[in-house]
């Protein structure tokens, strides 16, 4: 299990990401976040193991996440899912993934051909605005935590487009 803080982004500033016994595991720098729209995850030693970059693919805003310098996958909104948000993990070739449940508060599943490959939930800890991620043994943990950020990333993006777009 891992323990990640929830809202980083807005802050912008670094975190670790955490085991459950309170070990650091992945270091993310969310500084380069403002300036190019990455972000990096770093082992605990300081190397880089993961990047995330956001771009455009057909109006929707996509979230690329490499692992060890190659693509893993494409983060994306699905354009039509009636009463919920869905986003699809695209990894090269078959076997996309898809997050589906309460995407804004973090109760949610990460599910493979129908399949639970990972879990999201605030529910397991007591420590205030931080979530657990809960990954099934033979799924790379970087590219769970690599899309849970990125789906925090467009949410957050989200919830700041729709914030200005009252105040005018």
């Amino acid at each position: 299990m891992y323990v990640i803080r929830e809202r980083f982004f807005s802050i912008g500033d670094d975190f670790d990401v955490l085991d459950e016994h309170g070990n650091k595991v992945y270091h993310v720098d969310g500084k380069v976040l403002s300036v190019r729209d990455k972000v990096v995850i770093e082992d605990p030693s300081g190397d880089e193991v993961a990047t995330l970059h956001r771009h455009l693919v057909a109006l929707r805003p996509t979230y690329e996440i490499r692992i060890g310098g190659e693509k893993a996958a494409e983060v994306r909104k699905k354009l039509f899912t009636p009463f919920r948000e869905r986003f699809t993990i695209d990894v090269p070739g078959p076997d996309d993934l898809e997050m589906k449940g309460d995407l804004l508060d973090h109760e949610y599943v990460i599910e493979r051909d129908g399949v639970e490959v990972a879990s999201v939930s605030k529910r397991w800890l007591t420590i205030r605005d931080t979530y657990a991620v809960q990954v099934a043994p033979g799924i790379e943990p970087l590219l769970i935590i690599g899309s849970v950020l990125a789906l925090d990333l467009a949410l957050e993006r989200s919830a700041d487009r729709d914030k200005g777009d009252s105040d005018s």
